[in-house]
């Protein structure tokens, strides 16, 4: 059989905690491919994966689970973004060592780095001659690269090693290209996590009722948490009954405080961290969803609520305008602003014919462009086609 045809062993170097990661693992070993991985995280998989192996690197091995950094608070998590960027570099030889005997001794088709700092970063260290695929995740290159001279070089560095790129937006495969990636190299834009499945994200059976608003972006440090509060009190001047959903913020500090002086808390519901496949549920008993983000690439959070008949009032980004076309089948606003972010949501809350296009509109855009199995086969030819070509 030959090279390009025969099933792979593949070796993913990836947080092993990360719903992103796991539905692309999750694919390629229920196709029958070899699958290992490197997990810069400790975590439990629950996949018949052929090997695991820890390798903590930019100080990962002080998070146990995806839970803690929910609830570690604002700013607590942009301290230890700050502590990762300037420090994690120095981390790498050690990983790297680490990584590299995993590598000699499973002998893998390919690597794939899932996201650069410091996975695809780390796998270029230490990949010596075995093919790197690399995926950029939402923000890898309009925050992390820009976030240190040192930085900006390691992630050059990386586009430079790397045989294949994976975005999930076109913007970014351009500001690739100003990185170093060769544009003659294989690429995909494809969704990060993979994809949707739609058999699970899919909208309600009845329309909902009780107008009910949903932030899905939890506590991060590119994501306006601050200025969605502050258009709360505007949007509940117009409409005193509207429920704000949020999740994996239960518990955060600066969150209550924020709530306690605005005064909203009878309005407000904050979630612990939601399993992934129980966020399908809750973007269905809600008719708007917020994602106050400044630096984004596609986010998956965005697609599902799409994909579930959620209406999306999102941030006016390049990347989300590749989904997005504004009063159209969503609303962008100005993430920095609350009297915007209050103006996006009263507009589709008042807009039930608005609401009934834009789901249906987003429901083919899911189908013909996000959907988990199409794009996955894409993935899998992009593989192939990065092995064949290295």
């Amino acid at each position: 059989m030959s090279k390009y045809n025969r099933r792979m062993r593949l070796l993913f170097v990836a947080d092993g905690r990360s719903p992103i990661a796991l539905q692309w693992i999750e694919y390629f070993v229920e196709r029958g491919d070899e699958v290992h991985l490197a997990s810069t995280f400790p975590c439990k998989v629950d996949l018949a994966l052929k090997g695991i192996e820890i390798i903590p690197v930019a100080f990962s091995k002080w998070k146990r689970d995806n839970r803690q950094s929910d609830l570690m608070g604002s700013r607590t998590l942009n301290f230890r973004s700050a502590l990762r960027t300037w420090l994690g570099p120095l981390t790498l030889p050690l990983a790297s060592r680490s990584l590299r005997k995993m590598i000699q001794r499973v002998k893998p088709d390919l690597i794939h780095g899932m996201r650069i700092p410091f996975e695809g970063i780390l796998a270029s260290k230490a990949a010596r001659g075995i093919p790197l695929a690399v995926s950029v995740w939402g923000n890898d290159f309009t925050l992390h690269a820009a976030a240190s001279n040192r930085m900006k070089q390691l992630i050059r560095q990386t586009l430079t090693a790397a045989a294949g790129l994976h975005t999930d937006c076109n913007r970014d495969q351009k500001l690739a290209t100003s990185l170093g990636f060769e544009v003659t190299k294989p690429f995909l834009v494809a969704p990060g996590n993979g994809g949707v499945k739609i058999s699970l994200f899919h909208p309600p059976k009845k329309s909902v009722i009780k107008p009910t608003v949903l932030n899905p972006r939890g506590i991060r440090a590119y994501v306006r948490n601050d200025a969605f509060f502050r258009a709360i009190p505007i949007i509940l001047a117009q409409k005193p009954g509207t429920r704000f959903v949020c999740t994996a913020m239960h518990g955060d500090k600066q969150v209550e405080g924020w709530i306690e002086d605005l005064k909203i808390g009878k309005s407000v519901e904050l979630l612990k961290p939601v399993p992934h496949r129980d966020m399908a549920e809750i973007y269905r008993r809600c008719q708007v969803f917020v994602s106050p983000s400044v630096h984004d690439g596609t986010p998956n959070s965005m697609l599902e609520g799409m994909a579930s008949g959620c209406f999306p009032v999102v941030g006016d980004l390049e990347s989300i305008r590749e989904w997005i076309i504004h009063g159209r089948n969503g609303l962008l606003m100005d993430a920095n602003d609350p009297a915007s972010i209050a103006e996006g949501v009263l507009t589709a809350l008042d807009r039930k014919d608005l609401r009934a296009d834009a789901a249906e509109i987003n429901s083919k855009i899911i189908a013909t462009r996000a959907e988990y199995k199409r794009t996955m086969e894409l993935a899998r030819e992009f593989f192939r086609q990065v092995i064949f070509h290295a």
